[in-house]
């Protein structure tokens, strides 16, 4: 798990995280490193601190981690070829905790080994994602169109009667 680390601090200027938390993280059957490494650099960018869980990691530790952190955004890249199957696996336990009911969860990369994206696209999006970037659909340029489009730390204000608004 790598933490506060960005460009800016490394070269001695101070970081500016005004923009929230967003958590980076492949799912416990992806080894890659790389591209979670670029979706850090990436998303510091744009002035969000990044907390990158790393790869292979397990459905509880991520859950345990959103849970813990209450991230104003949740990452989830995949290069394998199984972001759909595990994606659908653990999509249904984060949005099942109230503080992540309303915060935006994105996954991307390569997510199947078929041509039926837009299939996977569909199921992941009706089972909670907020949003799915296919490997094949130019993924950065719609990955920083999102980014973009989010105001700092826009998620729902959870009321005294629990309800997030």
């Amino acid at each position: 798990m790598s933490g506060d680390q960005s460009p800016a601090s490394a070269g001695g200027a101070e970081a500016d995280w005004s923009k929230g938390t967003v958590i980076v993280t492949s799912l416990a059957s992806d080894s890659h490193t790389w591209n979670l490494v670029f979706l850090q650099l990436l998303i510091e960018e744009c002035g969000y601190r990044v907390v990158n869980l790393g790869p292979c990691v397990p459905d509880d530790l991520l859950v345990a981690q959103c849970h813990a952190l209450d991230p104003d955004m949740v990452v989830i890249s995949s290069v394998n070829g199984h972001g759909y199957q595990d994606g659908m696996r653990v999509i249904h336990q984060l949005r099942a905790l109230a503080p992540l009911a309303a915060t935006p969860i994105v996954i991307g990369g390569k997510l199947g080994t078929d041509e039926d994206g837009a299939r996977r696209v569909a199921e992941l999006t009706a089972a909670g994602f907020d949003a799915v970037f296919e490997d094949a659909h130019d993924p950065v340029t719609a990955f920083r169109g999102f980014l973009s489009a989010m105001q700092p730390n826009e998620r729902l204000l959870e009321t005294a009667d629990g309800v997030r608004r």
